[in-house]
C-alpha cells in the first residue's frame, strides 16, 4: 500500500511565502537590535544563538500553527542570517539615514528602555510648594492689555501718526483711510515679543481711552489704550495636582536627560 508524500516542492513551498519572510524581518528589526547593541565581538562575526531559535519559532507557529521540522527550523535561520547580512549592510551604507519612520521606532525603544530604568524621588509638601515657587512664573496670571490700533498703509512717519493720533481723538470720523485692529487680553509677555520692551512699557503707561503715536521699532504706530488687568499671584492649593504633575515631568526629563548623557558615544552641543 503506497502513503501519499508531499511533494517537496510543495512542503518548502513556505519559505517563499512573502508574510513569512516579512514576520521573520519585522522580528530582526524590533528583536535584534538589543542583541546587537550588547555585542562585544567582532561585528563582522554573526552568531545564531538560542534566542534566534526562540525568535524563529514564535514567528513560525504564528504562521503556520505548529512547530517546524528540523529543517524548516534550518530555513528560517538561513532567513535570519540572510536578513541580518542585509540589516548590517543597510546601515553600513547609512540607508537607515532620512528614514522618519526607523528614526521614530529608534526613539521609541530607546526612550521606553530609559523610562524602565527611572523611579520618581518622594517629595513631601514642603518641596512642592518650594518648586511651585521656583517656577511661579508658570502659574502666575500676568497683567494683560486691551488696546486698539489704527493702521496706516505702508510704514507711517511721526508726522503721519501724530496727525492721525488728533484726527482721532478730536472725533474724525471713517474718511482717515486707515484701517483698525482689535487686541483683547495680550500678556505683557506677548507684547515684549512682538513689539518690543520700550514699546510694551508705553502702551501700559498711556492714558485710556485717548489715541496715541509711539514708536515701535524704527515706526510709528497709532494706538489706544482700553484697559489694563493687573498680575495676580496663583494660589498653590486650587493648583496642587497641576504643579505635582509639571514636577513629575520636569523631574524625569532631568532623569531623561542624565541617563542619555551615560550612553556610550552621546554628545551634546550646549
Amino acid at each position: 500500500m503506497s502513503v501519499p508524500t508531499e511533494p517537496i516542492r510543495s512542503r518548502h513551498a513556505w519559505l517563499r511565502e512573502p508574510l513569512l519572510h516579512f514576520a521573520v524581518l519585522g522580528a530582526l528589526l524590533f528583536g535584534i537590535d538589543a542583541w546587537i547593541a550588547g555585542r562585544q565581538d567582532d561585528p563582522r562575526v554573526i552568531t545564531v544563538d538560542a534566542s534566534v531559535d526562540q525568535e524563529a519559532l514564535s514567528v513560525f507557529r504564528g504562521a503556520r500553527g505548529r512547530d517546524p521540522d528540523e529543517d524548516e527550523l534550518y530555513a528560517l535561520r538561513r532567513i535570519w542570517l540572510d536578513n541580518e547580512v542585509l540589516y548590517r549592510e543597510g546601515i553600513a551604507l547609512q540607508m537607515d539615514r532620512g528614514d522618519k519612520a526607523i528614526r521614530d521606532r529608534v526613539i521609541f525603544k530607546a526612550l521606553t528602555a530609559v523610562n524602565a530604568g527611572l523611579q520618581l524621588p518622594a517629595v513631601d509638601d514642603e518641596s512642592l510648594r518650594a518648586w511651585f515657587e521656583k517656577n511661579r512664573a508658570r502659574y502666575d496670571e500676568p497683567p494683560r492689555v486691551d488696546f486698539l490700533e489704527a493702521v496706516l498703509s505702508g510704514d507711517a512717519a511721526e508726522a503721519d501718526a501724530t496727525a492721525l493720533a488728533a484726527q482721532l481723538n478730536g472725533g474724525g470720523s471713517g474718511d482717515t483711510n486707515a484701517g483698525l485692529r482689535v487686541f483683547k487680553g495680550r500678556p505683557h509677555a506677548n507684547l515684549v515679543q512682538s513689539y518690543g520692551e520700550p514699546f510694551a512699557q508705553a502702551l501700559q503707561a498711556a492714558p485710556v481711552g485717548r489715541w496715541q503715536a509711539l514708536p515701535q521699532g524704527g515706526v510709528w504706530r497709532v494706538v489706544q489704550l482700553q484697559a489694563v488687568t493687573p498680575a495676580k499671584p496663583a494660589d498653590f492649593e486650587p493648583l496642587r495636582g497641576v504643579v505635582l504633575q509639571d514636577w513629575k515631568d520636569a523631574v524625569m526629563a532631568e532623569q531623561r536627560t542624565a541617563a542619555g548623557a551615560r550612553w556610550p558615544g552621546s554628545t551634546r552641543c550646549g
